[in-house]
């Protein structure tokens, strides 16, 4: 070892970094917004790295962040795929910042639910309601309606995420909006509502705030109805989904391949994977609705309310929602108190 010329050791090591980078690089895959209490990402990505061996960091961003960190990194992208709601889907498009994949299972996405060339498609779907936790209410009724959280027995108990930055609070402004009589272009129903909301002191946090109502902190909380069948049936809380009485709104959420990012082929392998029989029966076993309906068994059926109750949600024209998105945005952080 003594005789071996310096820049040969020097070289020899190099080599070495550069392997271990490599694999590491062979193995990774960086997603935006898989934060791992939201809609179980957390099986998702430890069965993707079981299946595929590839690993997949858990990311707390919520859509906008992660819409506004792609456009910031356009030049020089660190994630490889991304997942956020559908308006940001759209938005990301529009911002040139993914690129066009259609991955496996492609022709069993319905129409409507993916872009045509597939710069974002659905891989699973929420209904807007109430996430209550009935312990926690101090023995008030568990409110039916948007009216109902206007009532000053819920003072200081309702939790909605910030509508200006995550994009299940932006759901909400437009179920309550749609609820109260306005429309994709008109969110006045919705900001008089907010106002109107503001005297109860309603809880705005920014990120995902499951376990702040498993706790109690937050007792109403504006969400989705997998995160509450997912409280009451996995973590056993008593929990209870609402899907309030003047109606809700139902809205997929979608991935897409970051254009030019540093792991892509990786990054596709991901995409095929979360939308292959595996990938889908994970969301349908976190009580989501996969867009591959056959990946939902029975048993998951089963915990969903009647359908009579899903009647009250319906799906909007998702790209007028995007394109309403930032004025609304704009409205609500000048306008709600």
């Amino acid at each position: 070892m003594r005789n071996t010329p310096v820049r040969l050791l020097l070289a020899t090591a190099l080599t070495g970094v550069s392997s271990l980078a490599a694999a590491q690089g062979a193995t990774t895959a960086i997603c935006y917004n898989c934060p791992p209490e939201w809609a179980d990402w957390g099986a998702q990505l430890e069965l993707i790295e079981e299946k595929t061996g590839i690993q997949v960091p858990q990311d707390n961003k919520n859509s906008g962040q992660s819409l506004a960190q792609l456009v910031a990194e356009a030049q020089s992208p660190v994630a490889d795929v991304v997942y956020y709601g559908v308006t940001f889907g759209i938005q990301a498009m529009e911002d040139d910042v993914v690129e066009p994949y259609q991955p496996e299972h492609w022709d069993e996405i319905p129409e409507g639910l993916k872009d045509p060339e597939g710069n974002w498609f659905a891989i699973h779907s929420g209904t807007l309601g109430f996430m209550v936790n009935v312990d926690a209410l101090d023995g008030a009724p568990v409110p039916t309606s948007w009216e109902d959280l206007l009532d000053p027995a819920y003072r200081g108990m309702i939790g909605y995420l910030d509508p200006a930055s995550a994009f299940v609070g932006y759901v909400g402004a437009t179920a309550v909006n749609l609820a109260l009589g306005g429309d994709l272009e008109d969110f006045t129903p919705a900001i008089d509502y907010f106002n109107a909301l503001a005297d109860n002191d309603p809880i705005v946090p920014k990120q995902t705030s499951y376990a702040r109502v498993l706790s109690g902190e937050i007792p109403i909380l504006l969400d989705y109805d997998f995160n509450a069948y997912r409280a009451r049936y996995s973590d056993g809380a008593n929990v209870e989904f609402v899907i309030p009485e003047e109606g809700s709104i139902v809205v997929p959420y979608v991935m897409s391949l970051v254009k030019n990012g540093p792991h892509s082929d990786n990054g596709r392998e991901v995409l095929d994977f979360v939308l292959s029989d595996e990938g889908q029966a994970v969301w349908a076993d976190a009580y989501l609705r996969p867009v591959r309906e056959e990946a939902i068994s029975d048993e998951a059926r089963q915990v969903f309310l009647p359908d009579s109750d899903y009647a009250r949600a319906s799906a909007v024209d998702y790209a007028a929602m995007a394109q309403a998105q930032r004025e609304f945005s704009e409205r609500y952080l000048s306008e709600v108190r």
